[in-house]
C-alpha cells in the first residue's frame, strides 16, 4: 500500500527516491494484448519464429507498453498526500527507450521526484524522474519524467 504523507514532508522529498515499484514479468500474452489495443502488429512483437532471426533473438514488448505501465507502477508505489482528492497524469518530458524488454524479462519502476510547482491554491504538478529497470541488465529499458497534477480539496 502506498505511503501518505502531508504536503511538506512531499516537498521536503524533491531530489530523493520517492518509491520502487514490485517487479512484472512482460510476457507474450501481454505483449499481444497491446498489439491488438494500438493495431501495432510489427512482427518483433509478435511473431516468435520471426523474431528469433532478428539480434534481439525472439519478441520484444513495444516501447509504448513499457511507458503505459508507469500508470500500474505509480498508482501501487508512489505516496498518496494528504488532502489530496485526484490524481491527473499530465504528460511526460524527456522520454527514452533505451534497451528493449524482450518477452519473458521483468521491468520495475524508480522514482525520484524532481520538482513541486504549486498551480494555484488547490494543485500541485509534480515533476518525477523515473527508470524503468529490467532485471538483471545494466542498463534500463526506459527513462523519462512524468507529470503529475495532484487536486486537493
Amino acid at each position: 500500500m502506498n505511503q501518505q504523507m502531508t504536503i511538506e514532508d512531499y516537498r521536503g522529498m524533491i531530489g530523493e527516491s520517492i518509491g520502487v515499484s514490485d517487479w512484472i514479468k512482460i510476457d507474450q500474452d501481454r505483449v499481444d494484448g497491446f498489439a491488438q489495443v494500438t493495431d501495432d502488429h510489427q512482427y518483433i512483437h509478435v511473431d516468435p519464429v520471426k523474431a528469433a532471426d532478428t539480434p534481439f533473438g525472439g519478441t520484444i514488448a513495444h516501447g509504448y507498453l513499457t511507458l503505459s505501465l508507469l500508470s500500474k507502477f505509480g498508482s501501487e508505489t508512489l505516496p498518496s498526500i494528504k488532502g489530496a482528492v485526484m490524481g491527473i497524469n499530465y504528460g511526460l518530458n524527456k522520454v527514452r527507450f533505451l534497451m528493449p524488454v524482450k518477452v519473458g524479462q521483468s521491468i520495475r519502476a524508480k522514482f525520484t521526484l524532481k520538482n513541486i510547482e504549486e498551480r494555484g491554491e488547490k494543485q500541485i504538478l509534480s515533476t518525477v524522474g523515473v527508470v524503468i529497470e529490467i532485471e538483471n541488465e545494466d542498463t534500463p529499458a526506459c527513462i523519462a519524467e512524468s507529470l503529475g497534477l495532484t487536486v486537493f480539496a
